[in-house]
């Protein structure tokens, strides 16, 4: 279960406390959580988790479960990502353990990441799992990567620890255990304020291409 909270301004949605994969109720709970900050004024938005897991990605045992219902359950993830990319106020993940698949993805939707220096990996492991990146993945992490990690991120599997995603660029800073989530706040606050019109139309223009593809 999400977990809401305002921190001077700056809304923090704790993600849960197990893996966090994204499961049709809580891609719900996140969308609601994610109107509810921007309705009560947050001047930017945090994501982080409560337990060693940012987010483990997509819940694939639902999708066992739900075959006939792929298409429109990736639908739904491509949703989330486009909404925290064009999200009009600054956005931040605070990656505060393992980020897999397309928990990696949701970290890379935001215009920030903090990762946690000692312990948690983040990882595409799409290329040893054989799931193809869709179209709208591949359009999101092109636009967030340089062309030497999107390659090493996107081809090999490889599990990046903090030190090591730092140097590659796929995270801008790092920090001890009990300091990711606020770190990941402190790096908002000299933006609260911005203008929500004006920052929403500068990221849909700077992330049109991606956009248009996780929309569809």
């Amino acid at each position: 279960m999400t977990h809401l909270e305002f921190h001077d301004g700056i809304a923090v949605l704790n993600l849960g406390d197990d893996e966090n994969r994204f499961s049709p109720t809580l891609l719900d709970e996140i969308e609601a959580d994610i109107e509810r900050a921007l309705e009560e004024g947050a001047q930017g938005l945090v994501t982080t988790g409560g337990g060693k897991f940012y987010s483990n990605g997509l819940d694939l045992d639902w999708v066992g479960a739900h075959s006939d219902r792929l298409e429109w359950y990736v639908g739904r993830v491509h949703d989330l990502f486009a909404r925290v990319l064009a999200l009009p106020v600054p956005t931040a993940a605070a990656v505060v353990g393992h980020a897999f698949g397309a928990g990696a993805m949701l970290a890379m939707s935001h215009d920030f990441r903090v990762m946690r220096t000692d312990r948690g990996f983040f990882c595409l492991p799409e290329s040893d799992i054989r799931i193809p990146f869709t179209p709208g993945m591949t359009a999101l992490l092109q636009a967030k990567f340089t062309p030497q990690t999107a390659v090493a991120s996107m081809t090999t599997g490889r599990r990046f620890g903090g030190a090591d995603a730092l140097r590659f660029g796929i995270v801008d800073a790092v920090a001890d255990e009990d300091a990711v989530t606020t770190d990941a706040v402190d790096l908002l606050r000299p933006l609260a304020g911005k203008d929500r019109g004006t920052l929403g139309a500068i990221k849909e223009s700077m992330f049109a291409g991606p956009l248009a593809v996780l929309r569809g």
